[in-house]
């Protein structure tokens, strides 16, 4: 091929969450590259998600790629709960999608929700014959909904040309569910270390100054959205206990839904017994997060399911906190020798919070000599071998 290659991503819609910033990094550095073209259908230009309403131009993720040149087009649907089953589409969004996909030589569709549209393309004889990947970010399909039979049809019927799992927790999880010709890869997450790094102590006092953080008190930060897979309640409980041992501790709360304008996280604050003097700051959806967590002593992760490589740990590992995390998905694997892997007890959590102050500089250290194992680079170059190895699968078919 004597042009670049061009990449269609499908994106259920653009809201916040770790597989969107994932993916938007690997489509922003493969097409600053110069070997593939990449644009990106959004199925839904307006998500209600995690007792938020997002939107697609205001969402970071989406200005990125803007920025970097890369059109974005939306079918103008609202997101909710579960994709649009294949029957949903209106004949205006399915002409606008085959439009789009039929420009392609290649087809990546962001975890598995928007195959319902391909399936729906395929129904009407509107699916071309080009190579189709899904990029996978879940431990534990059964929680994907309708979305997880579309992807075993579209595997049984030769749609899907490939998956590419973010872990190998993944990759196993969904073996079940894929036929044995659709191709498999494992890249692991990688992360961007100019952004997420160490900071200087003048960046680190500005920062808990805008918070209101004292400058020597120890902080643990949660990065997640208000979902049950998050199980934010055991962050709190956990917090409740680390708080009758270590008062002065503040604990800070990121992502949508993590604010106290949700009727249902003010709920979950009184369920879990926690107090007006505690140090609790819900931050909700933030853009600053790099800032955040360099005044991080500890990054944790209290998830019930479904996690494979959370990028909080990474991120915060990068810039120097240390890692504790619930043994979910390839979450073990990514702390080894630097963190900690607890069970879901809170006590046992909140211990491993207080094992990381007391071992503070030591972890650090350890944290920031891992950086480079972190780095997206790696991450990206595989993805574009991938990509470039599907162009071969299908003249190989053909």
């Amino acid at each position: 091929m004597n042009r670049p290659i061009r990449v269609l991503s499908l994106y259920e819609g653009f809201f916040a969450g770790g597989a969107r910033i994932l993916h938007t990094d690997v489509v922003a550095g493969l097409h600053s590259g110069g070997d593939q073209q990449h644009t990106v259908l959004s199925i839904a230009s307006a998500a209600r998600r995690d007792s938020s309403i997002q939107y697609l131009h205001k969402d970071p993720r989406y200005v990125r790629l803007t920025e970097a040149g890369i059109d974005v087009a939306t079918l103008g649907r609202v997101a909710g709960a579960h994709a649009p089953d294949p029957s949903a589409f209106t004949e205006r969004q399915l002409r606008i999608a085959a439009e789009a996909v039929r420009q392609a030589d290649v087809i990546l569709s962001l975890k598995e929700q928007p195959l319902g549209l391909l399936l729906a393309l395929h129904e009407r004889g509107l699916m071309p014959n080009i190579p189709v990947a899904v990029s996978l970010h879940r431990s534990d399909p059964t929680h994907s909904g309708p979305a997880l039979s579309w992807l075993t049809e579209a595997s049984m019927k030769g749609l899907l040309t490939a998956e590419i799992s973010c872990a190998q927790s993944t990759s196993d999880a969904y073996d079940p569910y894929l036929s044995p010709g659709t191709a498999r890869y494992v890249i692991s997450n990688g992360i961007d270390t100019d952004r997420f790094r160490p900071g200087t102590k003048s960046e680190q006092a500005s920062t808990r100054q805008r918070l209101g953080i004292p400058a020597a008190a120890p902080v643990v930060v949660f990065a997640a959205r208000f979902d049950a897979m998050k199980d934010p309640g055991l962050f709190l409980r956990s917090a409740v206990v680390m708080s009758q041992h270590r008062p002065e501790t503040h604990f800070v709360m990121c992502g949508a839904g993590m604010t106290l304008e949700n009727d249902a996280f003010r709920a979950l604050l009184n369920e879990s017994g926690v107090t007006s003097s505690m140090n609790l700051h819900a931050l909700g959806i933030r853009d600053d997060m790099p800032a955040i967590y360099q005044v991080a002593d500890v990054v944790a992760l209290t998830s019930a399911f479904g996690e494979a490589s959370p990028l909080c740990l990474l991120e915060g590992a990068a810039s120097g906190a240390t890692p504790v995390t619930t043994d979910v998905g390839d979450s073990a694997r990514t702390v080894h020798g630097i963190g900690f892997v607890t069970s879901h007890d809170p006590a046992d959590i909140a211990a491993a919070w207080g094992s990381a102050l007391d071992r503070r500089q030591e972890l650090r250290d350890l944290s920031l000599a891992a950086r480079d194992r972190f780095g997206r680079q790696r991450m990206i170059s595989e993805y574009a071998g991938v990509v470039s190895g599907l162009i071969g699968i299908n003249e190989a078919a053909a």
